[in-house]
């Protein structure tokens, strides 16, 4: 199994984990060799409810007895894609009323995009420096990462970056600007929160110029940061939610939501502005909807919090010299790649899911589903202390 892997899926990296799984439960993934791993990264931050969750594998079970796909994305009522956006809706602010279902996270960044030029007219686009939205050729253009770009130019034209939470640069927003996208919290920059009303002042300036508000949501979101979407944290709405991920319960999903007014250009002149075949998909639809609804009627958003605070806690060492982020979005940073390398390398030999960051190579990822429990954290989180132990002893 290992050679055809190899041999006949394409990589991402020269160097795969390849751990061969047989199953997974709860906090947990099994190998074909008995071993339990603990998850402390949730499929980077994708399921919300760990694996196997009962409602969420209900829902997709009683669904698939009904039926699957059966038309393009818009075309047919289906009742689990529309219970999934009247259920996102009554948690959302009344601006954000209505929501377009796709495949996943980047495909959602494409279509506020085409949205965002569709409704103003303009072409510029503002993203942030170390941005990530995702890899499709729109989402690959917002990052300023020339290395990662460099060898899929041309890219989308009209793109300009401006550093995170730096207020002075927000006079690049003009009249000519789109919109600004942003992650709520950075995600492969560190997991980098806004600072000092940052996100509002960001909020005002596309009011003063006409520009429209990106929010990427698709790993804080859907309960992660304690809310349910990062940006209550902050106090700042924006025109465009993005979110994806944690949404669908460990299945494939993307989702856009504006106001009526801003999605409706999107029907006609011309028609058919955006499409998607699966976007939608009944199973999937299914799976997010007990996801959401579990997420909301529970106290997992408030039990997020409290855990980050037992993982602060435990993990205090001298070779973690930071941790960056909020709720059950956490990094870890460390003083070198070096060491986050054979942290995240060594637990895995030791049961534990640890990885790495886009960006910053010093952090590793914290990402546990929300479900995990206190025990979970507790034998968690001594995995790494006695790792860093024996790396500090070396």
């Amino acid at each position: 199994m290992d050679d055809d892997f190899f041999k006949y899926q394409a990589q991402t990296t020269p160097h795969p984990l390849a751990m061969q799984v047989s199953h997974a439960k709860g906090s947990y993934i099994y190998d074909t060799d008995g071993k339990a791993y603990l998850d402390f990264v949730a499929g980077v931050s994708a399921c919300s409810l760990g694996h196997g969750h009962p409602k969420v594998t209900s829902a997709i079970k009683e669904q698939l007895d009904k039926y699957l796909h059966v038309m393009v994305y818009g075309e047919y009522i289906q009742e689990p894609a529309v219970a999934l956006c009247r259920l996102l809706a009554k948690h959302l602010p009344i601006t954000l009323e209505k929501t377009y279902l796709v495949n996943s996270g980047t495909e959602a960044i494409e279509g506020a995009i085409k949205l965002a030029r569709r409704v103003t007219g303009r072409s510029q686009v503002i993203a942030a420096n170390n941005a990530y939205h995702g890899n499709t050729m729109g989402s690959l253009s917002l990052m300023d990462y020339e290395e990662r770009k460099a060898p899929f130019r041309p890219l989308l034209p009209d793109i300009s970056h401006i550093p995170f939470n730096s207020e002075s640069h927000l006079k690049h927003i003009t009249s000519q600007t789109a919109c600004v996208v942003l992650e709520t919290i950075q995600g492969g920059a560190g997991f980098i929160e806004p600072k000092d009303d940052y996100l509002k002042k960001v909020r005002t300036r596309c009011n003063d110029t006409g520009a429209l508000l990106v929010l990427d949501e698709i790993q804080p979101g859907i309960g992660r940061t304690g809310k349910l979407f990062g940006f209550e944290n902050y106090d700042c709405t924006p025109d465009i939610l993005v979110t994806g991920k944690g949404l669908g319960g460990g299945l494939p999903i993307g989702a856009f939501t504006a106001s009526s007014q801003l999605m409706d250009t999107l029907q006609d002149n011309p028609k058919l502005g955006h499409i998607t075949t699966f976007g939608g998909n009944p199973v999937i639809a299914a799976s997010a909807l007990a996801t959401l609804k579990e997420i909301t009627e529970s106290d997992l958003m408030s039990q997020a919090l409290a855990k980050e605070q037992l993982i602060r806690q435990l993990l205090q060492h001298p070779l973690i010299t930071e941790i960056r982020g909020r709720g059950l979005m956490l990094a870890a940073l460390t003083p070198s790649s070096e060491i986050a390398n054979q942290l995240v390398l060594k637990a895995q030999e030791r049961g534990l899911i640890l990885f790495w960051l886009l960006f910053e190579a010093k952090a590793i990822r914290i990402t546990p589903p929300l479900t995990i429990s206190n025990k979970e954290i507790i034998e968690g989180c001594g995995i790494i202390i006695a790792i860093l132990n024996d790396i500090q002893c070396k």
